[in-house]
């Protein structure tokens, strides 16, 4: 009877374990199915290169906060940044009139400051990181608001003084958030950190970290100093994030980053699973994305009403969740 019951066991592991590495991939291909079959035009190219467009900024902030998870840190804050830099890039041409590169070069340089405010806080306080990031995401987004005062900036708004804004926004800007540019930035993201995770001595420190930091810092690794990196390249990419976006848009909305905080979070947790990984992983968090991303295209495509994708994105991210959670505990 034990050895029945162990066998059947087996079993159970070995179809877990099967479902855990690929479940992720079987699901975003019975969708395309599906979603394929119920109308002719989700799988033309130009819907494919839409879902591509509509993932590449959540992509990016969420290829951020996959670093922060890394090292055993959650960055609650990147909506907040993303929309920061969206406010800081647009207001550097309409209200300032400076160029492209050093429009963008100064919101970069802000936020690597919200990263090394985050690194601050968390290293020095010794506060749970999502704890200490749901505070600065507040923060920052108070600050962004503050900065705009709550208004829509873009060209030829009129400004507190009952004045037109002059600046404009430079055509050459506003290719980076159009195909094909929008897309090859997403993908060389992910590239390039993923060759950072895996194949350097830093990333593989960061995944040491973020196993066991003590550990870590018993055999010598900078723990102080990589987690630090981590939060400045979280901020680094969602300010990269909100800079596309106000690219994409041509103008920076109130709040504009926060609906992406949850598609980012979704992503990135999704991602652990993909192909066994048990870790943030860039490749994965991909994935994770264009699983979102093809779920909310083919249910528009539905007609399902906009107001029920939160129940959607919430569901799948529950799922992750759930699964990776009790991969752990086994």
């Amino acid at each position: 009877m034990n050895a029945v019951t162990s066998t059947q066991s087996k079993k159970r592991f070995g179809a877990f374990e099967f479902f855990y590495k690929y479940g992720t991939l079987i699901t975003i291909l019975l969708l395309v199915i599906f979603f394929g079959t119920m109308n002719e035009n989700f799988l033309s190219y130009t819907n494919i290169i839409n879902i591509l467009r509509s993932i590449s900024i959540v992509t990016i902030i969420a290829i951020g906060l996959t670093v922060s998870l890394a090292v055993g840190g959650f960055d609650l804050s990147v909506g907040s940044t993303a929309s920061l830099a969206n406010a800081l890039v647009i207001s550097m041409f309409v209200w300032h009139g400076q160029s492209v590169g050093l429009g963008i070069a100064i919101t970069i340089l802000f936020c690597l400051v919200v990263g090394l405010v985050n690194a601050f806080l968390v290293i020095n306080f010794k506060i749970q990181d999502m704890l200490m990031t749901l505070a600065t995401m507040f923060i920052f987004q108070g600050v962004a608001l503050t900065y705009t005062r709550g208004a829509t900036v873009s060209q030829n708004m009129i400004m507190p003084n009952g004045d037109f804004a002059t600046g404009e926004i430079p055509k050459l800007f506003g290719q980076l958030g159009k195909v094909p540019w929008i897309i090859i930035i997403m993908f060389v993201v992910v590239l390039l950190v993923h060759l950072f995770l895996n194949y350097t001595k830093h990333g593989r420190y960061m995944y040491m970290i973020g196993g066991n930091a003590e550990a870590a810092k018993l055999s010598g690794i900078a723990v102080r100093k990589y987690r630090l990196f981590a939060y400045l390249i979280s901020a680094l990419f969602a300010g990269v994030g909100g800079i596309i976006l106000g690219a994409r848009v041509m103008s920076a909305e109130v709040n504009a980053g926060g609906p992406y905080l949850m598609d980012a979070v979704a992503a990135a947790f999704i991602g652990y699973s993909v192909l066994g990984s048990g870790k943030p992983n860039a490749f994965g968090t991909f994935v994770g994305a264009v699983l979102i991303g093809i779920l909310s295209n083919g249910l528009i495509m539905l007609s399902v009403p906009y107001y029920a994708m939160d129940i959607v994105k919430g569901s799948v991210l529950a799922l992750a969740l759930a699964i990776t959670y009790y991969k752990r505990r086994h």
